[in-house]
């Protein structure tokens, strides 16, 4: 794997570089001091995936991730020591398109590096999205239930939190409206990007809790490094099967946990991102009565999910991005339309 690592401060790259090089699969094909000089060097020699800085002199890892994206896509991992102090930022780049965030690895004497671990491992899980985009997953033996009336489902990755910032700014609260969502993001960074929408939004965003049932006025976020589901009293839990599924937490592995029971219907969205989490079991939904939408192309960051629920039939609607919580709100205020 050909990785590139974008970092000013000498201490953090070279901090970097051990942990990369310690595994004898990744490639170091280039390191550069700021943005403007990532950017130039990814539209020549592209790598398979940029460790990208946050601050940085002459333009910032949120800059570059935009540029890169636009000129040269290339799948980018923020890495920053920053990310309590900087979340907006993290999450900002991410709605550019980078795909997640790790806190940078630190050298301490004699020469070892703490959080290189973290570093390894979330490189690894990339690097499986990469090569194991067709995996599928098997409906789960639950039978979800919940205590509001109306439902709306979202999964999202790359360029996600931009696009639910935009969807939930466009809807009215409602207190009869469950809101759930599955975005890809490390758990340390769950809390942040709960916060990071509540107040983008307005809508009251928390992490979804072991053991809670969905109300109406809530938008809850799927908080673990495990997949979100709902059991058989409608109440959520996070579980490590499929312990193989390289997205985590999966959209498809919530939307299919919310088949089972006939009282839960409502709009399921997926939205922009990476490979194809989240399609099959939007057309699962479809099949149940929900009413689907994804997000078309030429909104959508990375057009991976979204183009695999297009390809799979399972969307009845596909809409930019400016669109859909129109869409949303028409369908739950007027009821489901039936769709074959």
């Amino acid at each position: 794997m050909k990785i590139a690592i974008v970092n000013d401060l000498k201490i953090a790259l070279e901090s970097i570089k051990r942990v990369v090089q310690s595994n004898p699969d990744y490639e170091i094909i280039w390191t550069a001091e700021n943005g403007e000089e990532a950017v130039a060097l990814a539209s020549t020699f592209k790598p398979d995936l940029i460790l990208m800085d946050l601050i940085m002199p002459v333009m910032n890892g949120v800059k570059a991730t935009a540029e890169i994206m636009k000129k040269s896509p290339t799948a980018i991992l923020i890495v920053t020591a920053s990310v309590g102090m900087n979340s907006a930022m993290v999450f900002d780049a991410m709605g550019h398109g980078a795909l997640d965030a790790v806190s940078t690895p630190v050298m301490e004497s004699p020469g070892q590096v703490k959080g290189g671990e973290a570093l390894l491992k979330k490189i690894a899980t990339l690097e499986k999205l990469f090569t194991d985009k067709n995996k599928k997953v098997k409906n789960g033996d639950v039978t979800p239930g919940a205590a509001a009336d109306k439902f709306l489902l979202i999964g999202s990755s790359t360029g996600g939190p931009k696009a639910l910032s935009v969807i939930l700014s466009s809807l009215k609260p409602d207190p009869h409206l469950s809101v759930t969502i599955i975005q890809h993001v490390d758990a340390k960074f769950a809390g942040e990007l709960a916060a990071w929408l509540t107040n983008q939004s307005g809508h009251k965003v928390k992490i979804a809790e072991e053991g809670e049932t969905p109300s109406g006025g809530m938008v809850y976020l799927a908080g673990k490094d495990d997949h979100l589901l709902l059991d058989a009293l409608g109440r959520f839990y996070y579980s490590p099967e499929p312990v193989e599924y390289p997205y985590r937490p999966s959209v498809d592995v919530f939307f299919n946990s919310a088949i089972a029971n006939s009282r839960m219907k409502g709009v399921a969205v997926l939205l922009t991102g990476m490979g194809r989490d989240g399609g099959e079991g939007l057309l699962n939904l479809r099949k149940a009565g929900w009413y689907t939408i994804a997000q078309d192309e030429k909104t959508s960051v990375v057009y991976g999910m979204p183009k695999a629920a297009a390809e799979l039939g399972a969307a009845v609607r596909i809409l930019p991005l400016e669109q859909i919580s129109k869409e949303i709100s028409n369908q739950l205020l007027n009821g489901i339309k039936k769709n074959a």
